[in-house]
């Protein structure tokens, strides 16, 4: 797979997606960008493997929500979850793909985001009871040594 340049970031993908890049600024130039320029640009910026294109992605999606129609609108929800998912921002993730689910329960596409989402929250949570655990564990026998030194002192 190729990566390309898109807006100061190397983003996964094709040709297609600097293509869209200069649709987008062409279009912006010219005081008027359209839904699906925006979308494709958007789209190509929630794929980036950095976290300021994905965000700069999502912002264009947010803005584009209210002016889509019902089928547009479902795209723009899937990929603000897989967005926010990307950024670990999962409680916001879950929020825009059981959204999604509500009104199209048998989208698989959704189903699996949902369960990837899930897996990743319990992972992450489970690290994260690891790591106070383990935090704990260290006070505790930091607070051990310090009793030993203290008596030994004493005697």
């Amino acid at each position: 797979m190729k990566t390309l340049r898109v807006q100061g970031a190397w983003v996964p993908g094709d040709e297609a997606g600097e293509k869209f890049e200069r649709k987008f600024q062409s279009e912006k130039a010219a005081g008027s960008v359209s839904k699906s320029t925006q979308f494709e640009y958007a789209w190509c910026l929630v794929r980036s493997k950095y976290n300021d294109d994905i965000r700069k992605g999502l912002a264009l999606l947010e803005e584009l929500l209210p002016k889509g129609s019902k089928e547009e609108q479902r795209d723009y929800v899937f990929y603000l979850a897989v967005g926010n998912y990307r950024l670990k921002e999962y409680e916001k993730a879950l929020k825009y793909v059981r959204g999604l689910l509500q009104t199209e329960p048998q989208n698989n596409q959704a189903k699996e985001l949902e369960r990837l989402i899930d897996k990743a929250m319990k992972k992450d949570g489970l690290v994260g009871m690891a790591i106070v655990g383990g935090m704990a564990l260290g006070v505790a026998g930091l607070a051990g040594l310090i009793g030993l030194a203290v008596s030994k002192s004493k005697s």
